[in-house]
């Protein structure tokens, strides 16, 4: 018998915070047709002709301000995952771990597995909640590169867990440590999308943004929406941690270009928490479950000092899932149990 193939596959990262690693990676990112998904000569235009020339410099900036001695914090932490979750499950399981965007890459870890002779692939995107731009962007890429194979194992991909209990229970664990009951407000801070890109996934036609609560309950007709799935994980994590409703609040960050996207946006929520004297605020991003860009920077510095001029005191950010053994109890568990044991 074959070993077992374990697919985890996180965003990606540049290879280096230079310009031109950069630049390499920005590129390759937003030239992605489910991430900015227009047709492909606009696209061109304006990632390759506006936002990659003037973007890049001012992006690589801000990786210099993460990287480290164990370089991108985001890859570092998915090595060590992946790591582990091989280590746990052991030699019938062959586990490799990819990146959507650069390196190491979806093509050359299928092609790994592929002459390690698996048996089956299992795909773990690892975005808690499904977004087209991510978990399907994920699927889309394996099914292209493995739809060329001559030979093509049983293939199964992990749509999404946002209310896995396991993981519920890692981001709370988390928590405690910074004693969430002293703070004034608890945010949950998701990555933010087109709200375009909802509508899309609505395909009832009939629900995504027709009255101002459609994502507070998730429901058999938006079980799929990205911004429900983000309301339904930060709801599962404040009932562990015995939040009440009025003590938290969702928002969305990583706001691009001017179009409307996921709303509320953080610094909306920033501003409407200063005046109403807030003065501490506790902040999970639970769209990540390995920290990166967007939660040592985003949020640590850049809301952060947002949040202070506005009268804030501090926000303090809850530490991803990153190497928590619970974390990797979790993706070990999601594999067995797939393969019923």
């Amino acid at each position: 018998m074959g070993k077992k193939g374990i697919l985890l596959v996180n965003l990606g990262t540049p290879d280096s915070p230079e310009v031109k690693d950069v630049r390499r990676y920005l590129d390759q990112f937003l030239m992605d047709e489910r991430v900015i998904d227009i047709n492909r000569l606009n696209r061109t235009l304006l990632v390759k002709g506006i936002i990659v020339p003037f973007r890049s410099p001012k992006t690589a900036k801000l990786y210099k301000e993460i990287w480290d001695e164990n370089g991108s914090p985001l890859l570092y932490y998915s090595k060590i995952q992946a790591a582990l979750v091989q280590e746990q499950l052991g030699p019938e399981y062959h586990v490799e771990l990819a990146m959507r965007y650069q390196n190491p890459s979806i093509e050359s870890a299928l092609e790994r597995m592929k002459a390690g002779l698996v048996e089956s692939i299992q795909v773990i995107p690892l975005f808690p909640q499904y977004a087209s731009a991510s978990t399907g962007s994920v699927v889309q890429k394996v099914m292209e590169i493995v739809g060329k194979w001559q030979t093509i194992p049983p293939i199964s991909f992990v749509s999404s867990f946002h209310d896995n209990e396991m993981m519920i229970s890692t981001f709370a664990d988390n928590a405690r440590k910074y004693q969430p009951e002293t703070y004034d407000q608890i945010l949950f801070s998701f990555h933010g999308l087109p709200e375009r890109q909802l509508i899309k996934c609505d395909h009832s036609g009939q629900h995504c943004l027709q009255k101002d609560d459609c994502c507070a309950t998730l429901t058999d007709v938006n079980k799929f929406c990205y911004s429900a799935q983000c309301h339904d994980t930060a709801r599962l994590i404040a009932a562990e941690l015995n939040i009440p409703a009025s003590q938290y609040s969702v928002c969305f960050q990583s706001r691009l270009g001017k179009e409307p996207w996921v709303q509320p946006y953080t610094t909306d929520v920033l501003k409407e928490l200063a005046a109403k004297g807030k003065k501490r605020l506790l902040v999970f991003c639970p769209a990540f479950v390995a920290d990166c860009l967007e939660t040592l920077y985003e949020v640590t510095v850049e809301y952060g000092e947002e949040f202070k001029e506005l009268g804030g005191e501090e926000v303090q950010l809850v530490s991803s899932l990153n190497d928590h053994p619970q974390w990797i109890a979790t993706l070990v568990k999601m594999v067995k149990d797939h393969h019923g044991k």
